[in-house]
């Protein structure tokens, strides 16, 4: 896309990309090792710059997507994970009860279980998918942007 690329900044735009995997190895490495790298990288211009922006803003918006379905799947735990010795009212309306008893307590946790799997593995193909395809394009030359990206850093 821009002629004045050289190989070097199309290296480091690939290496911003792929050091997300950092997260594998060592906890918080998908933002530490790429914040690194863009800070040492940044000023050699403004290819670079953008795609750390672009790492940096997709890992965190992922982040912020795994706290907010770890979010949804509490209700799921105290309707359905809560220990009780026999019952446990959790709607209570004139006489009407919904109780949850003890042989329920097993679904209940295997519920949340399947649902936060679920969620995981999404998030973890979506991460793999999106890194990979970003690296690809930053060796070629190309501006990528991540989808479904909020853009915290401008």
């Amino acid at each position: 896309m821009e002629s004045t690329l050289t190989n070097h900044d199309k290296n480091v735009a690939t290496v911003l990309h792929v050091a997300s995997f950092s997260k594998y190895f060592f906890p918080f490495g998908n933002f530490i090792l790429p914040v690194i790298l863009w800070s040492m990288y940044k000023k050699d211009g403004e290819y670079i710059d953008h795609h750390g922006k672009e790492v940096i803003n997709f890992q965190l918006s992922l982040f912020c997507y795994k706290i907010i379905a770890t979010m949804l799947c509490i209700p799921f735990f105290f309707v359905f994970g809560v220990r009780s010795i026999n019952t446990w009212d959790i709607f209570w309306f004139n006489h009407i009860s919904f109780n949850v008893e003890e042989g329920t307590r097993f679904f209940g946790f295997s519920v949340i279980g399947i649902i936060l799997g679920l969620v995981a593995l999404l998030f973890f193909a979506v991460n793999i998918t999106y890194t990979i395809v970003a690296a690809m394009k930053a060796n070629e030359g190309e501006r990528y942007r991540y989808p479904l990206t909020y853009r915290f850093i401008k």
